[in-house]
């Protein structure tokens, strides 16, 4: 019978994907179509919980066929994140001006994230000071003791190195084991490394012209070709939103939930207080912020579903170069950089909460000046090398409670609603990075800013 039941949903999921397909036959938008899916997954997956209950074998064998559509669709998209960086980033400072300009660049798209995750970490410890959250308040059960004990153990790792130690791990020492993202910091080496290349192009146009030119006509071949790929797989996004949201919605245990429900309403209400000063920045450099609301929207989206930061790299550099005016160089910059550095989410309002919540249970008070400052201090310099997949908030965790001398067992005990706060912190990850992006090129004024003005729709920006 549960067999019987399972070909049943699967059917209706195809159903569903049917009515997306017919949606994009009519040239409905792309916006449309997204949001169209995140509303029908979020149905179907209630419907199905309230059918066949939580712990159900029927909704895990659903899901598991689910997840073809939904985790092959962020597969594919991190298919394309090495490649796409890799040749962007080289094409984009060959056609630069000047070498002084990449470093013109970097510093400002770095300096727009360290000075975010800082204001982050800020908004995190205040609200977590007003909802007078506190480790010693939340009962362990045995899941709780198990996550602890885990993290435990992954702390062991983190405490052999040093800070120095982990920033040498940048340093693309063999670039073609990065490309297959065998580090934590693989992303960021192979940005370094394609930025050496870079620099190196424009270093033989003058002494090998014929050479440079037969590099660069290369490399634009091989671009035209990456960015074909990321218009196919893009054209998918609907579908793995539809996917990725039902599993969310269909395996979240609302009892659990409840139990901790102060912490994920405070936890939402620093993401969403965090989302405003976003607003607010770009509003300050002359950008209307209804305006970007409503084209980054479908990019935040499926952040928001897929929670990865890396996996969203490619649609955030869609977004930003198509929508937003931002140039390419500057807009692979800040995606790619904004997945692995200061996230604001991740590495900023979420160890900060936990370090306030935990701190009591040493004898700590979290009201404390030397406390909040110190703390600030530890999460902007922790945020550095950040992945941008799932479990990067908790390595970033563990990095901040280890410096600050607090227990990383307490972390365990948010573990059952770590996948419901993780989703909205990936959405500020990369509307962080977005900000970064845009507020960088703004101040090097390689900004378009009719293309910001214009409505255009995704679908015609990637010629869907």
């Amino acid at each position: 019978m549960n067999t019987l039941w399972v070909i049943v949903n699967v059917i209706v999921m195809l159903a569903l994907i049917g009515l997306l397909v017919w949606m994009q036959k009519k040239h409905i938008s792309f916006t449309k179509r997204v949001f169209t899916g995140l509303g029908l997954g979020i149905v179907f997956g209630v419907a199905l919980q309230l059918i066949f209950g939580i712990d159900s074998s029927v909704i895990t064998k659903s899901t598991d066929w689910f997840n073809l559509v939904g985790y092959g669709y962020v597969g594919l998209l991190q298919m394309v994140v090495i490649p796409l960086i890799m040749v962007s980033i080289i094409s984009a400072i060959m056609n630069l001006k000047g070498r002084q300009n990449l470093g013109k660049m970097s510093g400002s798209i770095i300096g727009v994230l360290m000075i975010t995750v800082a204001i982050a970490a800020a908004v995190g410890i205040a609200s977590s000071l007003s909802f007078n959250l506190k480790a010693i308040d939340i009962q362990a059960g045995d899941r709780e003791n198990a996550q602890g004990q885990k993290l435990e153990q992954k702390l062991g790792d983190v405490q052999d190195k040093t800070i120095p130690q982990q920033i040498l791990e940048f340093i693309p020492t063999n670039p073609f084991a990065d490309m297959t993202g065998a580090r934590r910091s693989s992303t960021l080496a192979v940005v370094i490394f394609s930025a050496f290349i870079g620099v190196a192009a424009l270093g033989i146009d003058r002494k090998k012209p014929e050479e440079a030119a037969t590099f660069r006509k290369m490399v634009g071949a091989v671009y035209a070709v990456v960015l074909r790929i990321v218009t196919i797989v893009l054209r998918l996004t609907p579908y793995g939103i539809l996917a990725l949201i039902t599993k969310t919605v269909a395996t979240t245990n609302v009892h659990e939930i409840l139990k901790l429900i102060n912490f994920v309403v405070a936890s939402y209400v620093a993401l969403i207080v965090m989302f405003i000063i976003h607003l607010i920045i770009i509003t300050l450099f002359g950008f209307n912020p209804i305006q970007y609301v409503k084209k980054v929207l479908p990019t935040l989206t499926f952040a928001f579903t897929s929670r990865s930061s890396a996996a969203t790299i490619p649609l955030n550099i869609e977004t930003q170069t198509k929508k937003l005016g931002v140039s390419e160089g500057i807009a692979n910059l800040s995606a790619t950089f904004g997945a692995t550095i200061g996230q604001n989410g991740c590495a900023g309002i979420y160890p900060a909460m936990l370090a306030c919540m935990i701190a009591p249970t040493v004898g700590i008070d979290p009201t404390s000046w030397s406390f909040i400052l110190k703390l600030i201090l530890v999460v902007v310099i922790s945020s550095f090398g950040v992945a941008g997949v799932g479990g990067g908030a908790t390595f970033a965790s563990l990095i901040v409670l280890s410096t600050m001398n607090l227990p990383v067992a307490l972390a365990g005990l948010l573990i059952s609603v770590e996948p419901l706060i993780d989703m909205g912190r990936t959405a500020l990850n990369v509307n962080d990075s977005i900000v970064a992006g845009l507020v960088s090129s703004k101040v090097l004024k390689e900004n378009d800013h009719d293309v910001f003005k214009n409505e255009v729709d995704l679908d015609n920006a990637i010629q869907v």
